[in-house]
């Protein structure tokens, strides 16, 4: 579970990494295909702009005048505001680096075309360039939480409106996904005299530790393309079992899995062996999550790892799984898989920004273990995946990396106090649009139906995650078009509201 990495947001690109480690963990993805050519928006301003804004380190203290400096960039190359009317998008930062890619595509930027909106994008503190202290050590990722991260966004559209003279009919729409999908939805909830309105994408909005659902929703889309596959898998999850108990076995799992370290070993390590099923686990799930079908971030399908699945020819499903395991790793350029525990505590431990975990890993496992738990577990023999790794050994991961005080108590506090503090999935949120994928194993934390007309859902069939946030494609599935074409419906309406 040694991670190498290159961090994103759920919807960004990045460079890739090289060596051992893990790339999709805790259902973050985390390394991406290498520098590409991708294509401008045609009318785009190509000249974004990169800039950054003077943030307060603290907003629960007006006692503490410390600042930092917080990224963010602008394309104004839509907007028009003859009549004081222009809109305002906002796209919002969340777990890695922000990209200068966003402001140049992406459906967002279709809608801004459409309605002449000047587009900004804001870095998350404490991912990317954006480091509000010298370095990421317990005590300071102390300043890293949703609620800091909300109210970065208020004071920075606070600061804009002043330096571009924009008043209240110039409304800010909010967009995200994922994470940031998420504080699309809350920054409506706090800071509703700041934000007309917003898209909330594949937002998680119940914190949960155990989020045993993930694993199922996984088996479920597997299902959706061959039930035998998913029989295959969890065959394939016995042998690896089975192997385990013998010393041969041991050398052919080396062999097969292209393990890091000698799995012997490790046999005696229940943490260890915890960590192999999960990564093991995690590799063939980021399959679903960001289903090629969907997203420009992964060049494997649900189809093409089924297809190995399910043929004989390739030997055992235990072997089967291992040609898949290996499809992922050639496709996130691992050289091996890292299993060992030990080796990934160190790594999580390290506070320098200079680190690979800080690219995104160190802070954003803080956040789960300090607000939102979403915990992929999996502790039924029964279940396709297995019973390696239940939830208490993700809790035990928060003590070892960041400290004592980050156990079960405190996290049972965490959860309690962010679905309190939000409303988790009875948000009290207006002019809020709530959009997820079917396949997407997160939309089990989201709203997905909702009878409130303020707060309207679209729930696209057969698509993963993020999926119509990314730059439209000719060969889009049907339902992923009307999900877009419905989500700029949304805006138009917004936009005609009577500010509230």
């Amino acid at each position: 579970m040694l991670i190498k990495l290159a961090l994103l947001t759920f919807c960004l690109i990045g460079c890739p990494a090289y060596g051992a480690g893990r790339n999709f963990w805790r259902g973050q993805k985390f390394t991406l295909d290498g520098p590409t050519k991708h294509p401008v928006f045609k009318g785009v301003n190509s000249d974004v702009q990169s800039l950054w804004f003077d943030q307060l380190l603290d907003h629960n203290d007006p006692t503490n005048p410390t600042t930092w400096k917080q990224r963010y960039y602008v394309n104004d190359g839509f907007f028009k505001n003859s009549n004081g009317t222009g809109p305002v998008f906002l796209m919002i930062g969340g777990e890695g680096e922000a990209t200068e890619r966003w402001m140049t595509e992406g459906a967002w930027i279709h809608y801004a075309q459409q309605y002449g909106a000047l587009c900004f994008q804001l870095e998350h503190r404490f991912y990317g360039k954006s480091r509000p202290t010298e370095d990421l050590s317990t005590k300071n990722l102390a300043y890293l939480s949703s609620e800091q991260a909300l109210a970065d966004l208020a004071y920075f559209i606070a600061a804009m409106n002043e330096k571009y003279q924009l008043n209240r009919s110039n409304r800010w729409i909010a967009f995200g996904g994922s994470y940031p999908g998420s504080l699309a939805a809350w920054v409506r909830v706090k800071y509703p005299y700041l934000v007309h309105g917003s898209i909330s994408t594949s937002g998680p909005l119940l914190a949960k530790i155990d989020f045993k659902e993930y694993y199922e929703v996984v088996v479920d889309s597997l299902k959706r393309y061959s039930p035998e596959c998913v029989e295959d898998v969890q065959s394939a999850m016995s042998q690896v079992e089975t192997l385990l108990k013998h010393m041969i076995g041991q050398r052919n799992l080396n062999e097969k899995f292209k393990l890091c370290d000698p799995v012997e070993k490790s046999i005696s390590n229940g943490l260890d062996i915890s960590n192999l099923f999960e990564a093991i686990a995690s590799n063939f799930a980021g399959v679903v999550q960001y289903n090629k079908d969907n997203s420009p971030h992964a060049r494997l399908t649900i189809d093409e790892v089924c297809d190995v699945m399910t043929n004989n020819s390739i030997g055992a499903p235990v072997s089967r799984l291992a040609a898949v395991n290996a499809m992922v790793m050639k496709q996130e350029k691992q050289e091996c898989l890292d299993f060992v525990y030990d080796k990934t505590i160190m790594q999580m431990q390290n506070t320098s920004w200079n680190s690979d975990v800080a690219k995104g890993a160190r802070q954003w496992i803080y956040q789960t273990c300090n607000e939102f738990g979403f915990y992929q577990t999996s502790d039924n023999p029964s279940s396709v995946f297995g019973d390696r790794f239940p939830v208490d050994f993700f809790v035990r991961q928060c003590v070892d990396v960041y400290g004592r005080r980050f156990d079960q108590h405190a996290l049972n506090r965490a959860i309690y106090r962010t679905n309190n503090n939000y409303g988790a999935l009875n948000p009290s949120t207006t002019n809020v649009l709530y959009v997820h994928g079917s396949i997407d194993p997160w939309h089990r934390l989201g709203l997905t139906d909702s009878s409130d007309i303020n707060m309207p859902t679209i729930f696209i069939d057969g698509t993963a995650h993020c999926a119509n946030m990314y730059e439209p494609k000719e060969d889009d599935f049907p339902q992923l078009k009307s999900a877009r074409t419905q989500i700029s419906s949304f805006i138009g309406t917004l936009l005609k509201m009577d500010y509230d």
